[in-house]
This record gives C-alpha cells, structure tokens and sequence, in this order.
C-alpha cells in the first residue's frame, strides 16, 4: 500500500509539464517590464508636470513685469497729459485776454475815427472855400492812414513786457510811427566779431535755419552775458545803467551766417544810445 502511494505521488511530480514554469517565468518578466515602463512614464509625467509648472511661472512672471511697465507708462502719460491741459489752459487764458486787448483797441480807433468824422463834417459846415475842403479831406485821409497803421499794428504778438513784437522791417516802421520806443535795424554776421548797435554790442555765436534758432553773445556796460539757443522773434530783455525800462533784443530772421532783427530802447531813455547807434548804422 505504501509502495503503491509513493509510486503514484512520484508518477505526479514527474508528470508537470514545463511550460508551466516557463509561463510563469515569462509572466514575471512581463510584470517587471511592466513595472519598469510605469515607472519610467511615472517619472516622466513628473518631469513634464515640472516643466510646465516652471514655464508658466516663468509666464506669470514676464506677464506681471509686463503690467508693471505698462502701468508706469500709463502713470506717465497721465502727468505728460496733466502739464499739457495746464499749459493749454494758460494759452487759452492770455488768448482770451489778448483778443479782448484787440477788441478794445479796435473799438478805440473806430471812435476816433467817428469822432474826427464829424469834426470834420462840422468844419465843413462853417467853411465853404474848396481849399479848406481840399485840405481838410488831405487831413482826413494822412489820419486813416495812421489810424490804419495802428490797426495793423494791434495785430502783432505782445511780449510779457507788453511790448509789440515787430517780426519784419514794415512792422518795425509801424512801431516807430507809434513812438513809444527808438527801434535800430541790424544785421549781424556769425564771423565778424561783436557788432555796436545802439549803446550795446551783439556778437553772433551760433545758427540752426532748420529749427529757427540762434545763439548770442550781448555787450552791455562792460559786462557781457550770452543767449543760447534762443528762438527767431522771441524778445531778449535787459537793463543797461540809467534806464529803469529793460531794453528789446528781437532777431527776425537767421541764415547759415547771419541773423537779422532790431534793438529797442524806452524812448528818450537814451539819446547818446540813439546818436551813437545811427552813426554807427
């Protein structure tokens, strides 16, 4: 009987086929394969996951620096836009002022205009030779040439000081006619040292024709101060001893070599600048 067990026990074991083990070896490599490409993907999940988060960090970052930019340049431009409202509103301030100043001188010379119109009227009334028509109708027409003189002349640009700004020769003989102030033309070369105008003397140092700029070197009373880069029909204000009202520097025009313009002085405030500046002209 024990024989006979033992027989059949060993019958079994010899009898398992093979590949059994081999399947099971196989499906143990496949399980480590397995293992090894889910953790490679795992990894490289991780990796990429990494990569991202760094990216679009890096994206917020550029994008918030970005922001940042644009609202100081937003900031800027705000304050840009604030100085030129307050500078827009000042020169609507002195626009109004100055056309108000041309309305009133304008209604000024209409009524003297009125008013000599009727002197004139009355006159001829009382006064029947044609002579003294002739010769008040001369009167008549000398006056409305000033007074249209004087009309144009309303129309220039005033400086700070108040003083009319002549910007060409036929400007510049209408406020002599006015005579309010001595005028003395001058043309001034960049190469040939200081020249005398008046009691002063003017030394060109510098033209710019493209943007209408120049600069000066003024003499006056032994000292000597510059104007750089100065703009064509901007007034120059300065006092020389003995005039209590600054004396007017305009240059008109410039060219490569050249610059143009007139000096002004208080009338009577200077007799020998006057006597001394003809002469020299």
């Amino acid at each position: 009987m024990s024989e006979f067990q033992d027989s059949a026990i060993a019958h079994t074991t010899t009898g398992t086929p093979r590949w059994v083990g081999l399947a099971v070896a196989v499906l143990g490599g496949v399980s480590l394969l397995s293992l090894g490409v889910g953790w490679s993907a795992l990894n490289q999940a991780k990796s990429i996951e990494q990569t991202t988060q760094a990216s679009v960090k890096a994206n917020n970052d550029a994008l918030a620096q970005r922001l940042a930019k644009e609202d100081d340049i937003n900031q800027q431009l705000q304050s840009d836009l604030k100085v030129v409202t307050d500078k827009l509103n000042v020169t609507h301030a002195d626009l109004v002022a100055a056309r108000n100043l041309n309305k009133n001188a304008t209604v000024a010379v209409d009524k003297k205009v009125d008013n000599l119109a009727t002197s004139v009227k009355a006159e001829l009334a009382t006064k029947a030779s044609s002579d003294d028509v002739n010769r008040l109708n001369g009167d008549v027409t000398g006056v409305k040439t000033d007074l249209d003189a004087t009309k144009n002349s309303i129309q220039m640009a005033r400086s700070e000081m108040g003083t009319l700004i002549a910007r060409n020769h036929d400007e510049i003989d209408q406020l002599r006619r006015m005579g309010q102030r001595d005028y003395f033309e001058f043309t001034v070369q960049r190469k040939g040292g200081a020249t005398k105008v008046g009691s002063i003397q003017i030394e060109l140092k510098d033209t710019n024709t493209k943007k209408n700029r120049y600069t000066i070197n003024v003499f006056a009373d032994d000292n000597s101060f510059e104007k750089k880069d100065r703009s064509v029909n901007e007034p120059i204000f300065f006092y020389t001893g003995g005039t209590r009202t600054a004396l007017e520097l305009v240059v008109n025009k410039v060219t490569k070599s050249t610059a143009t313009g007139y000096l002004s002085i208080p009338k009577g405030a200077g007799a020998t600048s006057a006597s001394t500046a003809t002469s020299g002209q």
